[in-house]
This record gives structure tokens, sequence and C-alpha cells, in this order.
């Protein structure tokens, strides 16, 4: 049971660190999101997302190591894919790259689930002993 956590927590973090190739260059966002990305300012904003969740991807997989950090891990990995996936299913209308986003950000969502379940049942049979 106290590996389910960590590995939720990796594949989490493997999800997040995915975009973070959209930190070189406009033409690999393009490819990841399907969307142009003419505009500089629009580029210079979706590559520092792309730097965010690189952040966000390698504290998800450190928690996986470093318990101190697991619930931490657990809230922001939840603000990040329940916040997309609203988003997502709010504006609607998305094309297949971004749906791509979508079915990940399940599986996500999914793993997140599991994994807090285990860290309530660790800590229920931490208290216990």
């Amino acid at each position: 049971m106290r590996f389910i956590l960590p590995a939720m927590l990796l594949i989490v973090g493997i999800i997040h660190l995915l975009p973070l190739s959209g930190v070189l260059s406009a033409n690999r966002l393009q490819m990841l999101y399907g969307i142009a990305i003419e505009d500089p300012n629009l580029e210079i904003l979706m590559r520092h997302r792309a730097v965010l969740f690189g952040l966000l991807g390698a504290f998800l997989i450190a928690a996986a190591f470093l318990p101190t950090l697991q619930l931490a891990a657990l809230v922001a990995g939840f603000a990040s894919v329940v916040s997309f996936l609203y988003l997502a299913a709010a504006v609607g209308s998305f094309n297949e790259q971004v749906n791509r986003v979508v079915i990940a950000d399940k599986v996500a969502v999914i793993c997140l689930v599991v994994g807090a379940v285990a860290y309530a049942m660790n800590r229920l049979n931490a208290d216990q002993i």
C-alpha cells in the first residue's frame, strides 16, 4: 500500500513534464496544442506555461520520494488538473491536440484520487500503530 502513492505521484509528475518541451519554441507549442503561436506575447505566455508545468512535474516527482511533500503535491496536482478539466468543459470546442491533454488530465485525476486514498489509508495505518 505504501508504494501506491509514490507511483501515482510519479505518473502525474510525468504527465506534467510532457508540455515542458514547449519551452523550446513556438513550433513545438504548435505541435503540442495544434494552435498557431504567431503573436510574440502569446509565445512568451505559452513558453512560460511550459516552464511552470515543468516545475510542477518536478515537484510531483520529488514528492514521490519525499513523504513530507506528498500532501502538498496532491493538492497542487488536483488544483492543476481539475482547473484545466473545468476550463476545457466550460469553454468546449477544443481541437484534437487539446483533447489529448484532456484525456491525460483525466488519467491524472484518477491517479490523484487513488493517491489520495492511499495517502489517507497510510495515515490511518500510521495512527493505529
